[in-house]
């Protein structure tokens, strides 16, 4: 059994074991040898890229030390960064689809910002999807086919889009030149 991190009651996994890790003073491989595992695995779990099994957690709980009660009561300080250089953007997307989060952690976060990059020919997926909130955004360069529902348009540089996220929906890069779109969802959860 593993703990979903993004989808469960346990909130974001990643940054509370980052937090906590760093407030105990132990770089990822100190953990790591401490814990038994392969330094991989809590930079894995740190990043959102892995979701561990119970008793996986719990070995590396035991090597900070502190218990699954006093882990999962822990709540991080929320990210006060405010300004991010391009290079600081975590790269999310795959393949022929870039999507760059602005800030490393969405804890404590109402919002999320994203810099997309379609490269041509990229889509987020034949099948539409829905999820909870409202996302927005503004089409920097190149253009984009949206579809939210039944509706369906090509957007160019300077069109926007403003939609409630439950309504399965999808992005299509169309056009010789790849599409840059800056956009929003509130609350964070793409």
């Amino acid at each position: 059994m593993t703990i979903e991190a993004e989808n469960s009651e346990y909130g974001d996994l990643g940054p509370r074991l980052r937090a906590v890790r760093e407030g105990a003073g132990l770089s990822q491989r100190a953990l790591a040898k401490r814990a038994g595992v392969p330094n991989s695995t809590i930079s894995l779990i740190e990043s959102g890229k892995m979701n561990p099994s119970v008793g996986a957690l719990h070995r590396i709980l035991v090597g900070i030390p502190i218990s699954m009660s006093e882990f999962f009561a822990f709540q991080p300080e929320p990210e006060k960064t405010v300004f991010y250089a391009a290079e600081d953007l975590v790269e999310l997307g795959k393949g022929r689809l870039s999507l760059k989060q602005v800030g490393t952690s969405l804890f404590g976060r109402a919002m999320m910002i994203l810099h997309e990059t379609y490269d041509i020919g990229a889509d987020t997926g034949r099948v539409k999807y829905g999820h909870e909130g409202e996302e927005g955004g503004v089409v920097i360069s190149g253009r984009v086919e949206i579809t939210v529902g039944d509706q369906r348009k090509i957007l160019g540089p300077g069109d926007a889009y403003y939609f409630d996220s439950r309504a399965p929906h999808r992005f299509r890069q169309v056009g010789p030149e790849k599409c840059v779109v800056v956009s929003a969802c509130t609350p964070p959860t793409f």
